[in-house]
């Protein structure tokens, strides 16, 4: 019987959450309520309050399902020690995210409400923080790929492995938001992995 509890709480976990993105999407973030989630899960305020504090817990619980597989396999395509040099390891990296974001339906949903759909602000200005740390921990993996690639003599030009981590951060944090931006796919979607590949190509010597 615990065993049936614990599972049927999760199948409601699940479903709040599942309820969070399809209201957050339809209404955006400050313009949803535990109300609204509630009632898109089929169950009670109370029950919503049993798994979540408040609105921002969910927003993260949303984020977390999405990003922390991502971050993961990023870190395993970025440090991984294959036969691939550290140039084709940041493109694949890169590459593979694109590749996943076009067939991850609740992938796409969750980044087009962090980009779209929500305004950093009042209880959510931690949250941005937030992602900017991220964003900071993964131009710091970028750049180790870059110095590998440095003391291989790969590099064209004379810039620093963190200043190329930087701009290929930026580059890639602007393609996702055009990506997500882009809903007929008539701009970016089509050509992203090709951009990517032309934006490590630039750096080979």
């Amino acid at each position: 019987m615990v065993r049936k509890t614990k599972e049927d709480a999760e199948l409601t976990r699940l479903a709040i959450i599942e309820a969070a993105r399809a209201v957050f999407l339809a209404r955006g973030v400050s313009r949803s309520t535990l109300e609204h989630i509630a009632a898109k899960a089929d169950v009670t305020r109370g029950a919503v309050y049993w798994h979540f504090k408040n609105k921002t817990e969910i927003f993260h619980a949303i984020r977390d399902q999405v990003f922390l597989p991502l971050i993961d396999r990023m870190d395993d395509t970025l440090a991984s020690e294959s036969k691939d040099d550290p140039l084709t390891q940041i493109e694949n990296s890169l590459c593979d995210t694109i590749n996943e974001l076009s067939r991850n339906i609740e992938m796409q949903q969750t980044y087009e409400i962090m980009m779209i759909k929500c305004e950093y602000v009042d209880e959510f200005a931690t949250v941005l923080q937030q992602i900017l740390n991220n964003c900071s921990n993964i131009t710091e993996k970028i750049q180790l790929a870059y110095e590998r690639a440095s003391k291989k003599n790969l590099l064209a030009g004379s810039h620093s492995p963190r200043a190329l981590a930087q701009d290929t951060h930026l580059f890639f944090s602007g393609l996702l938001h055009m990506w997500v931006k882009d809903f007929d796919g008539s701009r970016f979607r089509y050509q992203a992995t090709e951009l990517i590949k032309s934006h490590i190509n630039l750096r080979r010597k």
